[in-house]
């Protein structure tokens, strides 16, 4: 018999953005041990918020979601996931 094997993540993550650097869209997959209230923000490298690509409540799971960047100019980003109790930040670069 085939056996269904669901896997629920044990920990609050963020991976790093594919392809990177990437030109013009990118997929930043994050996974979730419970249900929980998400933000995913890019912000620029002085800070100021560019997009914010998840703002809900998810249950628990493996996600990703698109950004893209085709209006943007070359350089270096960075995307925040606030979610739970922990907030985690990593660093893409834009190359036209």
């Amino acid at each position: 018999d085939e056996v269904e094997v669901v896997l629920t993540p044990i920990e609050f993550k963020i991976e790093q953005n594919y392809p990177n650097p990437f030109n013009p869209v990118t997929i930043i997959k994050y996974q979730l041990p419970k249900s929980s209230f998400v933000t995913i923000t890019v912000y620029d490298l002085l800070g100021n918020e560019i997009k914010e690509l998840v703002r809900e409540i998810k249950s628990e799971g493996i996600y990703q979601v698109e950004f893209d960047a085709a209006n943007l100019p070359s350089g270096v980003y960075f995307y925040n996931m606030q979610a739970g109790e922990i907030s985690e930040t990593k660093k893409m670069i834009l190359m036209k």
